[in-house]
C-alpha cells in the first residue's frame, strides 16, 4: 500500500476515533432543549436549586484549588529544592495519595469522624486527595529549570526565598495552571467524596436523579452546565498558563541549582510532610486495615465474591484499556507522521470529551443508546465505550511518545522490502513502540479499575466491580464489608505511583 493511501486512511480512522469521542457531547447539547425548547431549558435552568448547586461547585473550587496548590508548590520546592532528609522517599510520598482513591478516602475520614460532613470535609478529602496533581508536574518542572536566573538574583542581594519567589515561581506557571487545572476538573466529576460528606453538586444532582426517575431532559440540562463549567476552566488554564519562556536559551550546559540548606526549618519542615502523609496516607490505610480486621473477626462475614468481583474488574478494566490503544493508535501514528493543522485538530477533539466528568459521558450514552441503538444499552460495550471515551487521552499521550522511538526511515525501509501497511505497523513499529504502548495501556486499566460514576449509570444489570461493591456496602454505612474491596483498589492503584515517580525522576 502506498505511504500516501495509508495517511489517508489514517486521517479517515483518526476522524471516526474524533467523531466518536465528540458524539457525548452533541447528545448532551441536543437532549438539553428536548420537546420543550430553549425556553422550557432555561426557566428550568435558572431555579434556585440550579443556584445552589452552582454555589456549592464554587465554593468547593475557591478552598480545594488553592489549598492543592499551596500544599503540591510548597512540598515539590522542599523535596526538589532543599537538602531534606530522605528526598527520594519523600518523593514517593508525595504521589501515594494517588494510589487511594479519592472516595475511598472520603469512606476513611467519615468512618473515623462521622461529624466530618458538609463543605469543609469534602474541601478536606479532595485537597488531600488532589494535591498530587500539583505535586507532579511542579517537582519534574523543578528538576529540569536552569539555576542561572535564580544564582543572579541572589548575586544581586536577594535572599533564597526571594529569589524563588521573583525568578523560579513565575516559570512554575504552566506547571501550577495545568496542575490546578487536573484539580477542578476532578472537583466537577466527583461524586463519591461529595455522596459520602452530604454535600450536593451537579454530579451528585445527576446521579440522584436517576435513582429517583429517569429524565433524559433534566439529567442533560445539568449535564450542559457541567460542560460548560469544563471550556471555562480550559480557558481560564490557557489564560494563565501565559506564554513565558520557561526553557533556559543560551549556550552553556545545564546546571541544577545547590540545595537550600534548612538549617533551623529541618525538623518544622520534616514535620509538615510528616502530617501530610499521616493525614492524606495514614489515616484511609488505617482505617482500611482496621476495618478489614473487624470484618474478620466477625463470624459468618464472608466475602466469597471478592475474588469475582475482582475478576470482573480486571477483565473490565483489560478491555477498556486494549479499545483506548487501539482508538489511540491512528490520531498519535497521524500525529507522529504528520503535524499538521488537521492531525492536532483531531488530537485535541479526542482531549474534549475526556475532561468531562464521567456522569456526562454516561448520560450522553445511556440518552443515545436508548433512542437509536437500543441493543447495546445495559451491556458490557456501552460500558466500555464510556471508558475509552474517558481514557483515551492517557493512552494518547503514552503512544505519542513511544511512537517517536520508532523513526520514519525504519518504516520506509520495510515498505521498500515489500511489507504492507498492517505489517509494517505489526513487524516495525509496535515492537519499537512497545513499552509506551504497555505504559499507556496500564494507565488506563489503573483507572478503569476504579471508576464510579459511570460505571453506577452503565453498568449491566448483574455486573459487579470493586468500585461498585464497594459503593453498596459504604452507602448501607456497612464499613467492614467496604473494606475488602477498598483494600484490593488500593492495591491495584500502587503501580499508577511508580509510573509517575518515573516520570519526575526520568528513571527506568
Amino acid at each position: 500500500m502506498p505511504a500516501s493511501s495509508e495517511h489517508r486512511w489514517l486521517q479517515v480512522a483518526a476522524a471516526l476515533v474524533a467523531v466518536l469521542v465528540l458524539l457525548p457531547i452533541v447528545v448532551v447539547l441536543t437532549s438539553a432543549v428536548g420537546d420543550g425548547g430553549p425556553q422550557a431549558a432555561i426557566d428550568y435552568l435558572f431555579r434556585p436549586r440550579i443556584g445552589r448547586l452552582l454555589t456549592n461547585t464554587v465554593w468547593l473550587m475557591l478552598l480545594t484549588v488553592p489549598g492543592a496548590v499551596v500544599l503540591g508548590i510548597g512540598a515539590a520546592w522542599l523535596v526538589e529544592r532543599t537538602d531534606l532528609p530522605g528526598a527520594g522517599i519523600w518523593r514517593t510520598l508525595m504521589l501515594a495519595p494517588l494510589a487511594i482513591p479519592a472516595f475511598v478516602s472520603s469512606y476513611a475520614w467519615v468512618s473515623w469522624q462521622p461529624g466530618l460532613v458538609g463543605l469543609g470535609g469534602a474541601a478536606l478529602v479532595t485537597t488531600l486527595a488532589y494535591f498530587p496533581f500539583v505535586f507532579l508536574p511542579v517537582a519534574a518542572l523543578l528538576r529540569t529549570l536552569d539555576a542561572g536566573e535564580e544564582e543572579v538574583a541572589r548575586s544581586l542581594g536577594l535572599g533564597p526565598f526571594s529569589a524563588f519567589w521573583r525568578t523560579v515561581l513565575p516559570r512554575l506557571r504552566p506547571a501550577v495552571s495545568g496542575g490546578a487545572l487536573l484539580v477542578a476538573l476532578h472537583l466537577l466529576a466527583e461524586f463519591g467524596v461529595l455522596s459520602m460528606m452530604r454535600y450536593q453538586t451537579f454530579t451528585t444532582a445527576i446521579l440522584q436523579q436517576y435513582a429517583v426517575g429517569f429524565s433524559s431532559q433534566q439529567g442533560s440540562l445539568l449535564a450542559s452546565v457541567l460542560l460548560l463549567l469544563c471550556l471555562l476552566l480550559l480557558t481560564a488554564e490557557m489564560l494563565l498558563r501565559g506564554r513565558g519562556r520557561v526553557a533556559r536559551l543560551g549556550s552553556g550546559a545545564l546546571r541544577r541549582p545547590a540545595p537550600l540548606p534548612l538549617g533551623n526549618w529541618r525538623w518544622p519542615s520534616l514535620a509538615a510532610l510528616a502530617g501530610l502523609v499521616g493525614l492524606s496516607v495514614l489515616v484511609p490505610v488505617v482505617m482500611v486495615v482496621r476495618w478489614l480486621v473487624v470484618g474478620t473477626s466477625q463470624r459468618g462475614r464472608g466475602h466469597a465474591d471478592l475474588w469475582q468481583v475482582t475478576g470482573t474488574t480486571l477483565g473490565l478494566a483489560l478491555l477498556g484499556g486494549l479499545v483506548a490503544v487501539v482508538l489511540a493508535l491512528p490520531v498519535a501514528l497521524l500525529l507522529n507522521r504528520r503535524h499538521g493543522l488537521l492531525a492536532v485538530l483531531l488530537e485535541r477533539a479526542t482531549y474534549i470529551a475526556s475532561a468531562l466528568p464521567g456522569v456526562v459521558v454516561a448520560l450522553a450514552l445511556v440518552t443515545l443508546a436508548v433512542r437509536w441503538v437500543p441493543g447495546i444499552y445495559q451491556t458490557v460495550t456501552l460500558l466500555v465505550l464510556a471508558y475509552a471515551i474517558l481514557f483515551l487521552p492517557r493512552a494518547t499521550v503514552s503512544l505519542r511518545s513511544g511512537l517517536a522511538a520508532a523513526p520514519p526511515e525504519l518504516a520506509e525501509a520495510a515498505r521498500s522490502l515489500g511489507l504492507a501497511g498492517p505489517g509494517v505497523l505489526g513487524r516495525v513499529v509496535l515492537p519499537l513502540a512497545a513499552p509506551s504502548v504497555l505504559a499507556g495501556f496500564v494507565l488506563v486499566a489503573l483507572a478503569i479499575s476504579t471508576e464510579l460514576t459511570a460505571t453506577l449509570l452503565l453498568a449491566p444489570s448483574g455486573t459487579n466491580t470493586l468500585a461498585l461493591a464497594f459503593w453498596a456496602a459504604s452507602d448501607e454505612l456497612d464499613y467492614a464489608a467496604a473494606a475488602p474491596y477498598a483494600a484490593v483498589m488500593i492495591a491495584l492503584s500502587v503501580p499508577l505511583t511508580v509510573v509517575l515517580r518515573r516520570q519526575i525522576t526520568g528513571e527506568r
